[in-house]
């Protein structure tokens, strides 16, 4: 019995089935209680939906707030191109069009499982590998997400575990092809979410400094992988170039998102109504001044504020970092006064999430596991971004399979040292 317990708890076949049913589950409920009518559009009101459109009608990858703009590089294109085969298959803003993404991002999450078991598996065995894949199956966070956003977030959840799996899995070769495949793997996720920019030189470095103590010619690997990634983004980068006039090598949005999260407005709330999607002003003044005018001059009122408000940034800086661990600036306060039970769920599973992920940690780092530093930077650089901008349980998502795994070896330590502890007292 001991034995079936322990094959079917480590399955990843049936991690798999219970995570998709669980999505599965979460979207067909909640697409019954939504109008299909609002499902056919609704979602796709934002960036992605509108380039997707533009896309799907013939206007290629431009006007990203609802009206005709011109070529843009608001979003890298994987995404937004991924929504428009949708469109052009399933038919523009039609429901089977809307399912059908949320399909992909079902797949995108439950696929996640796979590259997250065998890191934890390298990292720490077998016990951590199946309790980090099952704690993924079952987060909440992962069920919501892939209903509620029609964004990159899913697929991007699924390349941090995937990059953390091959670079662990590369420290131990040698092959070129490896490291090209490496480097295959880092255009395209950078071609999807260019936040995992932050911790490509981290991740390379340690693989550099694994074969140089291999003794393996450390600096042509590192070489290729990084030109490999370099040639996947060229085509991109070139195409804004000629249709933007500017060196925009991923995405041109940074100095709105900076400005939107340090500004005048900008006290115990998000002033999200000042975003072109939502704001007719800025979207009009978008329009006016073009892209690459209109985020610059972004750029330059938000670097002004924030070396003009040192003490405001301070606290902004610190309300973010609660509001991305936590899902809200105030979690304690938030916690008590909803009256909704699922949302007190979700606050607590958060808030152990985060507990969790300094607890993995420091148990890797006492026990000087080999893996510490390629772990620890996606929990300290990725959310970097976020901590000047605005801070989001999705915006964290992407990375939140490294901090499952890294919670559910803080678990099985402490379920470790109780048994030693329990075995010592008896």
């Amino acid at each position: 019995m001991k034995l079936m317990i322990r094959t079917l708890s480590t399955s990843l076949s049936l991690i798999l089935i219970v995570a998709f049913a669980m999505r599965a589950g979460f979207a067909v409920e909640q697409s019954s209680r939504i109008p299909r009518q609002a499902l056919r559009s609704v979602p796709f009101l934002y960036e992605t939906g509108d380039i997707a459109y533009s896309v799907a009608t013939g206007n290629g990858f431009s006007s990203p707030f609802r009206r005709e703009t011109g070529p843009t590089a608001w979003l890298t294109p994987v995404y937004p191109l991924l929504v428009a085969a949708m469109f052009q298959i399933f038919g523009v803003y039609t429901f089977a069009a809307f399912f059908a993404t949320v399909l992909f991002n079902i797949l995108f999450s439950t696929l996640a499982c796979v590259p997250l078991f065998y890191a934890a598996k390298r990292i720490a065995g077998l016990g951590v590998a199946a309790a980090a894949a099952w704690l993924w199956a079952i987060f909440p966070n992962a069920m919501i997400i892939p209903f509620e956003w029609i964004w990159d977030t899913s697929l991007s959840a699924l390349l941090a575990a995937t990059l953390l799996w091959a670079t662990l899995a590369l420290a131990d070769s040698g092959r070129l092809r490896n490291w090209c495949a490496y480097g295959l793997l880092w255009g395209f996720t950078l071609m999807t979410n260019p936040t995992f920019l932050s911790l490509f030189p981290f991740l390379l470095g340690w693989l550099a400094y694994r074969a140089h103590k291999q003794n393996c010619s450390w600096l042509s690997h590192a070489a290729l992988a990084t030109g490999t990634a370099i040639l996947c983004c060229i085509p991109w980068t070139t195409r804004n170039y000629l249709v933007l006039h500017a060196f925009i090598p991923l995405r041109s949005n940074l100095g709105l998102e900076l400005w939107l999260g340090n500004n005048d407005a900008y006290r115990d709330r998000w002033p999200g109504w000042l975003h072109p999607i939502d704001s007719q002003a800025e979207r009009e003044k978008y329009a006016a001044m073009g892209e690459i005018e209109y985020v610059k001059e972004k750029r330059q009122e938000a670097i002004q504020f924030i070396f003009s408000h040192p003490r405001m940034e301070a606290h902004l800086f610190s309300v973010r970092f609660v509001a991305l661990w936590t899902g809200s600036p105030t979690p304690w306060k938030d916690f008590v006064e909803t009256h909704s039970l699922f949302i007190r769920f979700l606050f607590l599973c958060n808030m152990l999430a985060a507990v969790g992920t300094l607890g993995g940690l420091v148990v890797l780092y006492r026990k000087r596991n080999p893996y510490f530093l390629p772990v620890l930077v996606f929990p300290l650089l990725f959310p970097c971004a976020y901590y000047f901008t605005r801070a989001l349980l999705r915006y964290r998502h992407p990375i939140d399979p490294v901090v499952l795994l890294l919670a559910a070896l803080a678990v099985t330590e402490l379920l470790q040292f109780g048994v030693r502890d329990g075995s010592r007292v008896a």
